[in-house]
């Protein structure tokens, strides 16, 4: 495949994906994937011995009222639609496809629930380290992650690996 078609697919799967994503039928569907994250966060948290309440998209510290929000950004979704896009654009089969989305969803996701639950502590320990763990550690992090599971999946899935005998 030549490097400009995948730039075009890629670009129309993810300009495809975020007009969805801003359309009134998904906003029930994301509020409600932010909402069980938030709760996820919650319940972890507390069964392993800390303090924290969720309630809708809000996790917070009944002992020292930090609250922190899952906004859209926060819940990892525009990473994974640009994961997903690079997934679609790549040439290979429908069922390396299928493999691509789900590990990358999952990669992406469980990297983000320990992002939640860390800036959550980082936020009652301290506000600086929590702004900057949230505008730019975290957000390269997530970033690199999708980067990563992209580039582990091509060399599995591409079919040139095949070709050289690789298992």
């Amino acid at each position: 495949m030549r490097p400009g078609r995948f730039v075009v697919f890629f670009a129309l799967a993810a300009l495809l994906q975020f007009a969805l994503l801003l359309t009134p039928w998904f906003r029930p569907a994301i509020d409600g994937f932010s909402h069980s994250l938030v709760w996820a966060s919650s319940f972890l948290i507390n069964a392993l011995g800390g303090k924290a309440s969720a309630q809708g998209a809000l996790l917070g510290s009944p002992t020292n009222g930090f609250t922190i929000e899952m906004r859209d950004g926060c819940n990892g979704i525009n990473v994974m639609i640009l994961l997903w896009s690079a997934v679609l654009a790549f040439p290979v089969s429908r069922a390396w496809k299928l493999v691509g989305i789900l590990v990358g969803a999952l990669a992406i996701q469980g990297l983000n629930f320990f992002r939640f639950i860390s800036l959550f502590y980082l936020g009652q320990y301290s506000q600086s380290w929590f702004e900057f763990a949230h505008l730019y550690l975290w957000e390269t992090l997530i970033l690199l992650d999708a980067l990563i599971v992209f580039g582990l999946w091509v060399r599995r899935a591409s079919p040139r690996t095949a070709a050289y005998g690789r298992k």
